[in-house]
């Protein structure tokens, strides 16, 4: 399987002094998605947790909803003209009775570390209707100094960026703020789907008292996959895009940005937020 992190020898020049040495660089490789045999979607990412990545793409996609609808994920063997296994193919087989989406040339989707979702025919095909109404949850209401703490906890737990420098990361928090999981790669949006992907091989859709976090900005993709497992409070470190508020407002999704020291903006959803409680302990 391949690595999540390679050396490269680079020139390194520091203060008009060169030198060459080795440099510990984020591993980016292709993967491709295919759902019961049939090529689905492509995205690059860092090897490791591919199940779980594949498995949290089809519940951002309306595909999966618990472990019961999937049967089995596999490699695929003969992925090559030689016939080797690159590990870069990956096989969804689903329960019988599972609906499947249309595969036509404009659903097939191909995905970037940079930018995720590249490859719809329009915006409503990526509107995905949601199994789990996030206005539909029991009430969770999160205070700001514990929203405060959760970028420190999310940056001590990244191991590889500490090594590369290049890897986003997603987190899943309980609403006491306790650290669930979490999970790295060079596209954040394949950090959620690995984070979502092992919540549904685990059972434990819907996460609906759980708060995500994100590294960098918080887009549309990354809403709807919030969304779409039932997580009601969606955090970054940066800004949002005018869709992600957009989506945010529509579904009832809290909406956090530029979560820094003990500051933040909240876009949508400030119902959870619980200001009151905060001013009476300040």
């Amino acid at each position: 399987m391949g690595r999540v992190t390679e050396r490269r020898k680079v020139l390194r020049i520091r203060d008009g002094a060169v030198s060459t040495r080795p440099d510990t660089l984020v591993a980016e490789e292709p993967l491709e998605i295919r759902l019961d045999g049939r090529p689905l979607a492509i995205t690059m990412r860092t090897p490791g947790d591919d199940f779980a990545l594949a498995a949290g793409f089809l519940v951002s996609e309306g595909v999966l909803a618990s472990a019961s609808d999937l049967q089995n994920i596999v490699y695929c063997a003969g992925a090559t003209a030689d016939g080797s296994n690159t590990y870069n193919v990956v096989d969804v087989k689903t329960a019988p009775g599972v609906a499947l989406p249309e595969f036509t040339l404009e659903r097939n989707v191909y995905t970037s570390s940079s930018c995720g979702l590249c490859g719809k025919a329009s915006l409503d095909a990526v509107r995905t209707t949601t199994r789990w109404p996030i206005a539909d949850t029991p009430p969770l209401r999160v205070t700001p100094e514990l929203l405060t703490g959760l970028p420190e906890r999310l940056r001590a737990a990244q191991r590889v960026f500490d090594r590369t420098g290049g890897l986003h990361a997603a987190a899943l928090f309980t609403e006491d703020g306790e650290l669930l999981d979490i999970k790295e790669d060079v596209g954040r949006h394949n950090a959620v789907d690995k984070l979502v992907g092992r919540a549904l091989q685990n059972g434990d859709l819907p996460l609906s008292r759980t708060l995500l976090l994100v590294s960098g900005r918080a887009s549309f993709e990354l809403a709807q996959k919030a969304v779409m497992a039932g997580i009601p409070v969606l955090a970054a470190v940066s800004a949002p895009s005018s869709l992600a508020v957009d989506l945010a407002a529509e579904t009832g999704l809290t909406l956090v940005g530029f979560l820094r020291g003990s500051s933040m903006n909240v876009y949508a959803g400030e119902d959870r937020i619980a200001l009151r409680e905060s001013a009476d302990r300040g």
